[in-house]
């Protein structure tokens, strides 16, 4: 990923990359029901590395089976590349962990992004401790074979609702998650900044009593406007 774009998207928040999203047609990119395990964690920029479970079965999913290397769940914690974010399909069921503290933990001492999952983890106070940036739908503490079988890596997932393929931008922030498609992320994040730049000149001006008519949203006059005001700043 281009360390430009993603300075560029660590500075933006997600609502205002849902608007650049929706100027290019596309109307489900935001998690809907995902949100940080806690709040605090810093904000999340990544490309997508995902994780897919299917429902369990008694004869597979077993601990014994849990134990072997070539287990799936285990694999995402050992596979998924530095700087990317693990986006796990959990098919929305949170009656078991998608992950616990010690898996987020290999992720975060691997220099991985972050983790999101439409199910929920287990070990939260342990998740919090590793500082890395962590979205669920809800706690779930049962174990994970008890629902949820990890069927594959990195092919093309279904996660709260919101298509991700492998390579896809997630970003989170206080709000939430969305996902950008690889190919529109340098222009979104530039358009995302300058928009984010526009509505502090924005707030300003409201707070000090003006109108929103005539400058949200921005018109010709109310860019110009804008300019001087950044150069005068500056």
């Amino acid at each position: 990923m281009d360390p430009v774009t993603r300075a560029r998207l660590g500075k933006v928040n997600v609502s205002t990359l849902t608007n650049c999203l929706l100027r290019r047609g596309l109307r489900n990119q935001f998690l809907h029901g995902v949100a940080p395990v806690t709040p605090g964690l810093p904000n999340m920029v990544g490309p997508a590395f995902t994780l897919r479970f299917i429902p369990s079965r008694e004869d597979l999913d077993t601990m014994a089976n849990y134990q072997l290397e070539t287990h799936v769940q285990r694999r995402a914690m050992e596979e998924c590349p530095e700087g990317f974010v693990l986006v796990v399909d959990s098919h929305g069921d949170a009656r078991a962990a998608s992950a616990g503290d010690l898996l987020i933990g290999r992720l975060k001492a691997r220099g991985c992004a972050g983790i999101v999952t439409d199910g929920g983890y287990r070990d939260l106070p342990g998740i919090v401790r590793t500082g890395l940036p962590a979205y669920q739908r809800q706690t779930a503490s049962p174990a994970t074979p008890i629902t949820l079988h990890p069927a594959d890596l990195n092919l093309p997932i279904g996660c709260a609702g919101v298509a991700v393929y492998p390579g896809d931008i997630v970003v989170g922030d206080t709000e939430g998650v969305v996902v950008i498609p690889a190919h529109l992320v340098d222009e979104i994040a530039i358009e995302a900044l300058s928009t984010v730049e526009y509505e502090e000149f924005a707030e300003e001006k409201i707070a000090e009593g003006r109108s929103i008519y005539g400058i949200f949203p921005a018109t010709d006059e109310s860019r110009a406007e804008y300019e001087l005001w950044k150069k005068n700043r500056n």
